[in-house]
Parts: C-alpha cells; sequence; structure tokens
C-alpha cells in the first residue's frame, strides 16, 4: 500500500514538470501564462526534490519488504535473484517510433482541435493496422475524462460569482490546505479551473492554489486510472499522506523570489488591455 500511495503522488507531482503534462497545470496555462521554463524553475525543482526524498525514504524504510518481494519473483536463471518474466514478443523499432511521433503531434497540436483529433484518429487507425503489436487500447476511462474536463469547463465558467468572494478572503496558507483538502474528494483540475476563474489573485494565491491541487493530487479519486485503487487504499492505510506532506513542505518552503515575475505578463495584459480600446 505504502509503495502505491507513493506512486500516486509522485505521478501527481510529477505534472509541474511542464505546462501541458498535468489537467490541473492545463486548465491554468493558458489564462495565467505558464510556461514549460516557468514550470520546471518554480514548481518542477521542488518536485523533484520531494519525489527524490519521498521515494529514498520509502526504499530505506521498507527495503527489507522490497527484498521479500524480489525474492518471490522466483529466480528462472540460476542466478540467485529473482527474474521479472517478459513477453517473448518484441515490439518492432518502427511501432515504438511512430507512437511517440504521435504523442508528440498531440503536444504541437494540443491548441488546434482539427488536427488533433485528426492525429487522434491517425493514431486508431495505425494501433487497428499493428494490432498483433499492441496492446488492447481501453478508451472508456480517457473518453470519460474528457467529457469530465469538458464539462467543467462548459460550468465551470458560471461559478466565479460565489467563487470569488471566497478565494479573495483567503491568504496563500489557507488557500494552500483548502486546495490540498478538497482534492482529496475533488479532481484536481476542477480546483485549480475553478480557481482561474477568480480575478485580482495575486501571484503567490496563484501558485498556492496550483501547488495545493497537485500536492494532494495523489489522494483524488476521480478522472484518474489509478484513482479506484487510490480510493481503497486510502480508506485502508492513509499510506499516500507522507509523501503528501513531504511534496507539500517542499511546495511552500522552499524561498522562489521568482513568483511575481512569473504570473506578471498575464496581470499586466489584463490591466493595459482595455485602456488600448
Amino acid at each position: 500500500y505504502a509503495t502505491l500511495g507513493l506512486l500516486f503522488v509522485n505521478i501527481s507531482v510529477g505534472g509541474v514538470l511542464t505546462n501541458f503534462a498535468a489537467p490541473p497545470v492545463i486548465m491554468v496555462a493558458k489564462p495565467w501564462g505558464l510556461t514549460t521554463a516557468e514550470m520546471f524553475v518554480h514548481y518542477g525543482e521542488n518536485a523533484i526534490v520531494s519525489i527524490l526524498v519521498s521515494t529514498t525514504i520509502y526504499f530505506l524504510y521498507f527495503r527489507k519488504e522490497l527484498k521479500v518481494l524480489a525474492d518471490r519473483a522466483g529466480d528462472h536463471d540460476g542466478d540467485g535473484k529473482g527474474d521479472m518474466i517478459q513477453k517473448d514478443r518484441k515490439v518492432p523499432l518502427f511501432v515504438t517510433l511512430t507512437h511517440l511521433g504521435f504523442m508528440a503531434w498531440t503536444v504541437l497540436m494540443l491548441h488546434y482541435p482539427p488536427l488533433f483529433i485528426g492525429g487522434f484518429l491517425f493514431f486508431l487507425a495505425f494501433s487497428q493496422a499493428t494490432a498483433h503489436h499492441q496492446n488492447r487500447i481501453e478508451l472508456r476511462g480517457p473518453i470519460l475524462v474528457g467529457f469530465f474536463l469538458a464539462g467543467l469547463v462548459v460550468h465551470g465558467g458560471l461559478q466565479g460569482w460565489w467563487l470569488a468572494p471566497i478565494i479573495s478572503s483567503l491568504t496563500e496558507w489557507p488557500l494552500f490546505i483548502g486546495a490540498t483538502i478538497l482534492t482529496s474528494f475533488n479532481d484536481n483540475a476542477a480546483i485549480t479551473f475553478l480557481a482561474s476563474q477568480v480575478s485580482g489573485l495575486t501571484p503567490q494565491m496563484k501558485y498556492a492554489v496550483l501547488a495545493g491541487a497537485v500536492t494532494g493530487g495523489g489522494l483524488t479519486v476521480i478522472a484518474n486510472a489509478p484513482n479506484p485503487a487510490g480510493q481503497a487504499l486510502l480508506s485502508r492505510a492513509l499510506a499516500a499522506l507522507l509523501p503528501t506532506i513531504i511534496v507539500g513542505l517542499c511546495m511552500m518552503f522552499f524561498p522562489d523570489r521568482g513568483i511575481d515575475e512569473m504570473f506578471a505578463p498575464v496581470e499586466e495584459t489584463q490591466v493595459i488591455s482595455p485602456a488600448n480600446h
């Protein structure tokens, strides 16, 4: 349970290394003007430190249990160590390269729906044509996530009237803690998107909301494939709690004097553009 909880948290916080790797970041990347370089400098470094610290602690604490698991794998080649059994069927290099090409196309065409959807359809056709080299594609989960995010964009834009006075009355730490706790019961993309509907947030408040959303992402129970297992995990052992705390400490206690510059372009654009008309 502990290693699974660590995995969920690391996956969530790893999404801040770029501005397109995680739904909570994607939801605010454009309205807040976040670039990949800014995400890596102001969030990514803290995320990497927290991942290394959490993983090291879990490795040292559970090293005996991990060794037992390795021994249970079975020794098939007589070298005295447990072996991982891999499929004999090898995937041709052109299939792997084509998949990487589709991934790159998706990232580049993220804001051009016709090209994005066209690339996705070509990917489905390629997967069908090379089905003997592919694992089965499970579309149900991703489609449900897509509908959830689409509904969030459609209906979330109408929630600013009651969110604005609540969020504006809070400071950085209450915002961070609130976003982390709410993420335990809601998708973290919903938290950041609703925050983006509120005008007048300071750079520190924006940082706190996004940091809290990704910090609690290991506790999220909807919109990600591991979430059902994560819900059962939390209800039984709270195994994701320790890495969540470590991530939160790294995000909020490491000094970062560049937050104002990170969000400054968006603030300046909102103030200047009405005067130009």
